[in-house]
């Protein structure tokens, strides 16, 4: 350092030197102590920075079981997952080490406790630091370094930590998930899900030329039992639908129920320790105590119909098996088919818009002029809150939502809709439609009840104010089919099939002026889920309202979705009691009254929706392919099998 003298005779003197002073302590001196500093850096302390460094990247990158063992690279069944949120997937081949990303959050903690103690050490005695250049220069590197790390690396940990935690859950989720035997791109669904069915419908068109493949020999079906046969099913060593021909079609549907029960024991819908399909016959028996006196007159027998299972169905992010009676071929195995297409895909999604049950007694006044008087009385919501009251004193669930009068001349038709509940609700509706219009008759004296039900309610006939208004429940539908799903399941293109649902199901049912049945074949299903589940067969009319509707997204997956505004269905009351028919609504996960006032019937609707979408999505595929007709031909119009019951007989 250098010795500098200076004359400061006279203030503008004196102002000078002091300026060439600081800049030559600034400039001078400074550089010097920062170069003296560097070079007196002890060599223990380089060591030290170095072994930091080597640590941190050897530590960033140690493999652990969780990255080397994941199942992710192992796992051969991977499932559609239903969650909106796609999953990050890890692109990593297995071979190369994970970085070990927490231990950047341990990294980031350390770094903000260092640099708030920096600054407070620093704040304590401010002045001192200021004055001695080195300990200042200490600091700002000190600083600076901070501020580079938080620039580069803060945040990372804690901005993809709950990707991470996701990852993570995935990956434990993968190692706990049975051996389905599917392959995907996405991960493995919650436990509670099933997977796909495995084996392609009956019902679906064989490739061509198929290739034999090996057989396993199968065990001597006399000296194997049934549970034994079940078992063999669930492992996929046995296909469902060749029981009939391996075993004989009575203890196929022995070996069936087995394989049924097993399924819906884990999906946990019922509390008892009962199978749900104990109570559905399978034998000839039925209990006429039951019947008489609630469901049918004059008894002299009843009509056995073949009862289907369908499923696994993922709806709502939840596994629901289904049960079809029904007397068409291929009915059962075509719905099966498509629910397998949505359980691959996006899984579907239901939503109920409206729920209310509707009569509209047809009430004749003495002029139209007293019609239009009455009319604009029920219109004023003080009115209203009178037929409301009127209404609920005969019931202990229905709640009156609206009433909509509507005239013809002298005649007023006073539409009645109500929450019932669980209850399908006719009866419900039809004793509080009877207190209000006591309540009318007792405004105006003249009034005369012509009939309880003057056909704008409307019930078991197609009219357009069910298809615009809405009766019962009104659901919406939808889900979205992979395009490889729409190849490989369905056996046809996306752009195919949407081009023969317009040309079908809107062009073609406007020509013929259809009301509700812009569809291809949605009373199919209702019908045979009606049949099954002890609802009223004749309101399939009603509640077959359907319009399908299909799109190609804008990466080439089939987007396909069906507006029901009028099912009209319980799970309490009318055939619901039966044993048969309570055992399929156990099957479902919905007999009875719910815990909340309506939840079981609201499931049941939400079932019927999707289970009419996977109808509809196979049999438009079927015509789309064009292979309807050889569909049917070939498992619709086979000889009756002879058991060996009958050929002992």
């Amino acid at each position: 350092n250098h010795e500098i003298a200076y004359d400061c005779s006279t203030p503008t003197d004196y102002k000078v030197n002091k300026h060439l002073i600081i800049m030559g302590s600034t400039i001078g001196m400074r550089i010097d102590d920062i170069i003296s500093f560097i070079n007196d850096i002890p060599a223990t302390y380089q060591l030290f920075l170095g072994i930091c460094l080597a640590f941190s990247c050897v530590v960033l990158n140690i493999p652990t079981s969780a990255t080397t063992n994941d199942p992710q690279h192992h796992e051969p069944n991977k499932t559609i997952s239903t969650d909106p949120i796609k999953p990050r997937t890890n692109n990593n081949n297995g071979d190369e080490p994970q970085p070990q990303w927490h231990i950047l959050k341990i990294l980031n903690i350390a770094a903000v406790v260092g640099f708030v103690t920096s600054i407070g050490y620093f704040c304590f005695d401010a002045s001192t630091f200021m004055n001695d250049s080195g300990s200042l220069l200490k600091f700002l590197a000190c600083w600076s370094t901070f501020v580079c790390y938080f620039f580069a690396f803060f945040g990372i940990s804690f901005v993809d930590d709950d990707v991470l935690i996701q990852d993570e859950q995935q990956q434990h989720q993968i190692q706990n998930a049975p051996n389905s035997g599917m392959r995907s791109s996405v991960v493995n669904p919650p436990p509670s899900l099933h997977a796909p069915a495995r084996h392609t419908p009956v019902c679906t068109d064989p490739p061509p030329n198929p290739k034999p493949s090996p057989t396993t020999p199968l065990p001597p079906p006399e000296s194997t039992s049934d549970q034994a046969w079940a078992d063999m099913v669930l492992t996929n060593q046995v296909k469902d639908h060749q029981l009939e021909k391996i075993l004989n079609p009575h203890r196929a549907v022995v070996v069936r129920r087995l394989i049924f029960q097993s399924k819906l024991g884990s999906l946990a819908t019922d509390e008892s320790c009962t199978s749900p399909l104990d109570e559905l016959p399978y034998q000839h028996s039925l209990d006429y105590t039951r019947v008489h006196g609630a469901n049918c007159e004059t008894v002299v027998g009843y009509i056995p119909l073949p009862v289907g299972m369908v499923g696994p169905l993922t709806l709502n992010n939840q596994t629901v098996y289904f049960p079809m009676a029904t007397t068409e071929g291929c009915l059962v195995a075509s719905t099966n088919r498509g629910c397998k297409a949505i359980s691959q895909g996006s899984g579907a999604i239901s939503t109920i818009v409206r729920d209310g049950i509707t009569r509209a007694p047809c009430l004749k006044m003495r002029s139209a002029r007293e019609a239009c008087e009455l009319k604009l009385w029920c219109e004023l919501p003080s009115n209203f809150c009178k037929l409301k009251e009127a209404f609920e004193s005969t019931t202990g669930f229905g709640k009156l939502q609206s009433a909509t009068t509507m005239i013809a001349g002298r005649n007023a038709y006073v539409r009645l809709c109500c929450f019932s509940g669980d209850a399908m609700g006719m009866n419900m509706v039809s004793k509080g439609t009877l207190a209000v219009v006591d309540l009318l008759r007792s405004i105006f004296p003249t009034l005369e009840l012509v009939a309880l039900s003057g056909n704008v309610c409307t019930d078991k006939k197609p009219s357009a104010i069910n298809w615009i208004e809405g009766r019962g429940k009104s659901v919406v539908v939808e889900a979205t089919i992979p395009k490889d799903v729409v190849r490989t399941t369905l056996k046809t293109e996306v752009k195919t099939i949407v081009r023969v649902n317009i040309d079908k199901n809107l062009i073609g049912s406007a020509l013929a002026g259809s009301i509700g049945g812009f569809n291809a074949h949605a009373a199919n299903i209702v019908t045979a889920l009606f049949l099954a589940t002890g609802q009223d067969p004749a309101q399939n009319v009603e509640s077959s309202n359907c319009m399908t509707l299909m799109e190609e997204t804008d990466n080439g997956d089939l987007w396909i979705s069906c507006t029901m505004p009028s099912i009209e269905v319980g799970t309490v009351g009318g055939g619901t009691g039966l044993p048969a028919q309570k055992a399929c609504l156990k099957v479902i996960g919905c007999q009875g009254g719910g815990v909340k006032p309506g939840e079981n019937s609201r499931q049941l609707a939400h079932v019927v929706a999707s289970a009419t979408m996977a109808g509809e999505l196979s049999l438009m595929a079927a015509l789309s392919a064009n292979t309807l007709v050889q569909a049917h031909m070939q498992h619709n119009r086979k000889p009756a099998t002879t058991s060996a019951v009958d050929s002992k007989q």
